[in-house]
């Protein structure tokens, strides 16, 4: 069991990337699935994909890396806790590195990113920020 589950799926992303591995399992929960697939949406990693391994749910994410075999994803970070939730109001949603980059928003609409959110007129709890 784990403290936090995002920050451990974040963790996996991160390391896989740093040793060039071609995609890396997740344990499934609908949440961190959700999360996978905001990444997919906004071209930071590639397919998605839901399995079962040994009667257990996992999903797999498939990297994606430059032409020159750097990771697209140059920082991926945890910015709300267990310990200390970050909640956001629909006008404090800033852009992420001038807009390089992206954060990941849990809201009554679902799980989306920032751009999403303020285009819906919704805040909610800032997960990650990716870049």
């Amino acid at each position: 069991m784990y403290t936090d589950p995002i920050a451990d799926m974040l963790n996996r992303i991160r390391t896989a990337q740093a040793v060039s591995k071609k995609e890396v399992e997740i344990p499934f929960s609908s949440l961190k699935y959700a999360i996978a697939e905001c990444l997919e949406r906004e071209g930071f990693v590639g397919k998605v994909a839901k399995k079962t391994k040994e009667k257990k749910e996992v999903f797999c994410i498939a990297l994606k890396y430059e032409e020159d075999g750097a990771p697209t994803i140059t920082e991926i970070k945890r910015v709300s806790s267990p310990g200390q939730r970050i909640y956001k109001k629909k006008k404090d949603l800033k852009k992420v590195r001038g807009g390089r980059g992206t954060s990941i928003v849990s809201t009554p609409k679902g799980t989306i990113t920032t751009g999403k959110a303020r285009e819906l007129g919704v805040g909610g709890e800032v997960l990650c920020e990716v870049w």
